[in-house]
């Protein structure tokens, strides 16, 4: 089990991930469009970038006493070819380090995952983000041409 972290050490983390993601955003040029606190009672944050693929990619991170869970929003549900959707998104999970594709609110299709608070540093902090953002890029466009077909010009 992961080890479990008490209020005044969970502050020392906010701290550093505040600090992670203001240089993320130093250093993110163009890409970077905001880093934001969620409420002043939460340990939640979101980081929202430009994309290529797909205009922008948002990712929520929130911090548990064992974890650092973070999510983004990838589409809605398909209007079509569900089965077909599914399997692609569950045949590229299996290619995915660190996330998993997953249904959530209105069935809509959310990249998920969560790490260690007490294995959490800024190259992970990198890595995540990064990596979320390389997921939706090369995912995006496919799984949008086959959950929404009939929008696509043949």
């Amino acid at each position: 089990m992961n080890e479990c972290f008490d209020d005044g050490e969970l502050a020392v983390v906010e701290r550093r991930i505040d600090e992670w993601l203001a240089s993320f955003r130093a250093g993110g040029g163009d890409m970077v469009v905001d880093v934001q606190r969620g409420e002043p009672d939460e340990r939640r944050w979101y980081v929202r970038m430009h994309g290529t693929e797909k205009e922008f990619t948002t990712v929520w991170l929130t911090l548990g006493q064992r974890t650092l869970r973070y999510e983004t929003y990838v589409m809605p549900a398909p209007e079509e070819n569900h089965a077909a959707f599914y399997e692609h998104l569950l045949r590229r999970n299996d290619k995915l380090v660190g996330a998993h594709f997953s249904i959530g609110v209105e069935d809509a299709v959310f990249l998920r995952g969560e790490f260690a608070v007490a294995s959490l540093s800024q190259g992970e902090m990198d890595r995540i983000l990064g990596s979320l953002y390389s997921y939706v890029e090369q995912c995006f466009r496919p799984a949008l041409r086959i959950g929404f077909a009939s929008r696509f010009p043949a």
